[in-house]
């Protein structure tokens, strides 16, 4: 099942080479931030499953740094005339303007104590044709920075083959108000005892790719994206965690999250929206805790919560993932509401009601509740075997609820717009294990078109066919070839409409196209009568 996906620095290796014997870049063009309760600018598609590259010729200077034989008072311009600390690298950086030339800062093999570290790197510009780069020169893992990376207002940087293992172990990457954020290749750890309390930790910014790489160890999140907007979360394991592997949400949106593992995690693997001060999102996104995400292609396992699941989301998709060994707590996956609270800035949160967002002025209530539009979970496994099932149920799907006066909510809410869960095959429990639903107060109901207990049973194998897989109990989930997950009808992906959508603010439309999903998490093919779940073969 190994499988890699092509990183932002392969892709830019190539583009550094054709770029060599062309003349020099003219200098781009400014970045211009995007203040934090405006619109941004329209922000181009991004390929389904592709990270995000720059193009055009690109202008770099060197850098490198020795830990063990540099002197911050050398040039830098060599291995042989290295720095010794990345702060000093840091510092050469010009601060507060578009780079004209960018940055290439290669870290020699060592560990990189705290104090070699910047203690806040802050405001570097970079730009699409003066990118800034920090790698590992010498290979993948063989710089180990011993503190960590609390990055702002920081455009076009790269990480890439690093290690940040912070000691004594906490949060480890941080990143406010930042565009164009790649980590690829790296291994991100706050702790095998879950000292950090979010190991990588992102707000109110755009366009970041995490590739390839593996991250863990939180009391939190492993991965907490707040009002985050336009990026790809490709080929990682991602785990460890006392709460969600990883959230999106505040606004987050245009989010391509495929080809992961997520495993070892109190409340479940991954969920689009959660709950979050009105003061922290930017505007448009004022509505929805998180818009347009396809989740695809994912392998979650061992979480006592569910695999999945979205709170307050619009437009999401779930679709060929393998959940296994998840839920004991309650449930395997979820449709539930997000939560919109006001943590202190009462200011804040009424500029945002007054754009026409969802939320409330109120300090140290519960929060209003934000509901669920156009979900799709469509041909996931999701595999209990025995001894191992949800407590309760196999869904958590909320009923309706009334907002405040006041908090711009349609009234009711509820979870369950459009909600449409097909061809899933789901083993977990007893043949009278509850879908979740029997209680009239719950979401789905017999009068709801999209999603109904009749509906559930007719369109999804549940409790009927125990999937076939190689070896899933050492970590092999690959189905049985001629199995019983052959040939199984599979329902196709929509496409997201946007519509239904407040009048105001009115986010810009989705860039994440559903279309087919032709390869699975090992990248192999996929082909007519392949099976549902991560894994084709």
């Amino acid at each position: 099942m190994k499988r890699h996906w092509l990183s932002v620095c392969t892709i830019l290796v190539l583009l550094f080479l054709a770029a060599c014997g062309g003349a020099p870049a003219d200098p781009a063009p400014a970045v211009e931030d995007a203040p934090a309760d405006t619109q941004p600018g329209a922000a181009p598609a991004l390929p389904t499953a592709q990270p995000a590259a720059p193009s055009g010729e690109v202008s770099l200077i060197t850098v490198w740094v020795d830990i063990a034989n540099g002197d911050d008072a050398a040039s830098g311009a060599t291995r042989e005339e290295a720095l010794r600390t990345l702060d000093e690298a840091w510092a050469r950086i010009p601060m507060g303007v578009p780079l004209s030339a960018g940055y290439e800062i290669r870290l020699a093999a060592g560990e990189y104590p705290e104090d070699a570290l910047p203690n806040y790197l802050e405001s570097r510009h970079g730009t699409a044709t003066a990118p800034i780069w920090i790698v590992s020169a010498d290979g993948a893992g063989t710089a180990i920075l011993r503190g960590d990376l609390n990055i702002y207002d920081t455009h076009y940087l790269t990480l890439s083959g690093l290690t940040i293992a912070p000691d004594p172990a906490g949060d480890a990457f941080h990143c406010e108000l930042c565009t164009h954020i790649t980590l690829t290749d790296m291994t991100i750890s706050g702790g095998e005892g879950r000292e950090a309390h979010e190991t990588i930790k992102i707000n109110q910014s755009q366009y970041i790719d995490i590739l390839n790489s593996d991250i863990q160890g939180a009391d939190d999140n492993t991965i907490d994206f707040v009002a985050v907007q336009y990026g790809n979360i490709l080929g990682n394991r991602i785990h460890n965690a006392g709460d969600w592997c990883m959230y999106a949400k505040g606004g987050s949106a245009y989010l391509n999250i495929e080809g992961n593992e997520f495993f070892n995690c109190g409340t479940g693997g991954f969920t689009a929206g959660q709950g979050t001060g009105f003061e922290f999102m930017t505007s448009p996104w004022l509505h929805y805790e998180a818009y347009d995400i396809r989740f695809v292609n994912n392998i979650i396992h061992d979480t006592e919560g569910a695999g999945f699941g979205v709170n307050g989301g619009y437009n999401i998709l779930f679709a060929y993932n393998t959940l296994y060994r998840v839920g004991a707590r309650s449930h395997v996956i979820e449709v539930v509401y997000g939560l919109r609270s006001c943590d202190g800035n009462i200011e804040a949160c009424q500029a945002r009601l007054d754009e026409g967002g969802w939320g409330t002025t109120e300090i140290g209530g519960e929060g209003e509740p934000i509901g669920n539009a156009n979900i799709y979970i469509l041909n996931n496994i999701v595999y209990n075997p025995a001894g191992f099932q949800s407590e309760w149920q196999h869904f958590a799907i909320y009923g309706p609820r009334t907002p405040a006066a006041g908090s711009g909510l349609p009234s009711p809410v509820v979870t369950d717009t459009n909600l449409v869960i097909q061809g899933n095959v789901i083993w977990n429990g007893p043949a009278a294990h509850p879908l979740g639903m029997e209680d009239g107060g719950e979401g789905c109901q017999p009068a709801n078109p999209t999603c109904n207990p009749a509906q559930l049973l007719a369109n999804n194998a549940i409790n009927t066919l125990e999937p076939q897989l190689a070896d899933p109990e050492n970590g092999d989930y690959r189905p049985l070839e001629g199995g019983n997950l052959f040939g199984l009808a599979l329902a196709s992906l929509p496409q997201f409409g946007w519509e239904g959508l407040p009048v105001a603010p009115v986010p810009p439309a989705g860039t994440i196209a559903n279309t087919p999903v032709t390869v699975d998490y090992a990248q192999n093919p996929r082909t007519d009568g392949d099976p549902p779940g991560a894994l084709a073969r």
